[in-house]
């Protein structure tokens, strides 16, 4: 089997597991970011992540937890066989010969280049995502298109290209999705391979045990999020804004907004989720790839 399929059917599993393991944590962290702000001496809808999961589950049940993990689930495989392939193919690129080990400088450089490449297929698929899971916390809204009601993955698609401009409609949010993707995937693959390398006491990883390999995976997974979050803030408002009546012009005008009214913290909202879902969803990532990678040789 060649490189190119080794990292595609690696890439595929370690997708699978960071999605089993994360999805939850994603739900209650796009509720956060996408509720609408309170009137004046009003509470928010949710209070905090643990009144999000408590609202969830009493709602809509368990399976509330997992709302939207078919658009990503449908292209789990696409989405990490290209993160993980483009990465292998820098890496090849940058590598003096053959199987040389490369620099965390190095792996910086891959992860970017892996972000950009995976960033056009991220973009639909998290619009689509970040639709099913903000339905219910802005059911509350006044806004006209939150009375949209999506069935599922599908009727989010189709929504989308029959009403808000075709094709072009799911790729709302690409920038901020490359803004998110390229420095955070940099970030993620840097630090991984800068851990590996001091738990190895030198450039050759391969005799790293399982532990190793998750404690690498989830701090790495943390450097992600640590290094881009407010970006995704700015990413999951612009992919739940509603076609016909815009809140926001573009990506500036969606920071400076959300700092006009809600100050730094704005852009911080749903960061403990996320972090909680980083660690294990990213160990179970890192860990799936490389002991499927390890078993094709």
């Amino acid at each position: 089997m060649g490189d190119v399929a080794k990292d595609l059917t690696s890439g595929t599993v370690g997708g699978a597991a960071q999605l089993i393991v994360g999805h939850p944590f994603d739900t209650i962290k796009v509720k956060l970011q996408s509720q609408p702000a309170p009137l004046p001496g009003q509470p928010p809808k949710y209070a905090g992540a643990m009144d999000a999961v408590k609202q969830t589950l009493a709602a809509e049940g368990p399976r509330g937890l997992y709302k939207g993990m078919g658009a990503p689930l449908a292209t789990v495989a696409a989405f990490n066989a290209v993160l993980f392939t483009a990465r292998g193919q820098m890496e090849a690129l940058l590598r003096s010969e053959p199987g040389a080990p490369l620099t965390v400088s190095q792996q910086v450089v891959c992860g970017a280049g892996a972000g950009v490449a995976v960033s056009f297929l991220a973009c639909p698929t998290e619009l689509i995502k970040c639709r099913l899971q903000a339905q219910s916390a802005l059911a509350d809204s006044s806004s006209a298109g939150v009375a949209v009601k999506y069935g599922g993955p599908m009727d989010v698609a189709r929504h989308v290209l029959r009403s808000e401009g075709g094709i072009r409609g799911l790729f709302k949010g690409l920038v901020p999705t490359l803004a998110r993707e390229v420095p955070g995937n940099a970030a993620m693959f840097g630090v991984y391979e800068a851990l590996k390398q001091y738990m190895a006491g030198g450039p050759d990883t391969s005799k790293l045990g399982r532990g190793s390999l998750i404690v690498a995976g989830g701090l790495a997974g943390a450097s992600f999020w640590f290094s881009v979050y407010p970006t995704d803030v700015v990413k999951s408002v612009i992919q739940v804004d509603d076609y016909k009546n815009p809140k926001y012009t573009g990506s500036i005008n969606a920071i400076r907004r959300i700092l006009a009214s809600e100050g730094a913290k704005g852009l911080y909202k749903g960061f403990g989720p996320a972090m909680a879902r980083s660690v294990p969803a990213n160990a179970a990532c890192f860990l799936a790839y490389e002991v499927t990678r390890a078993s094709l040789g």
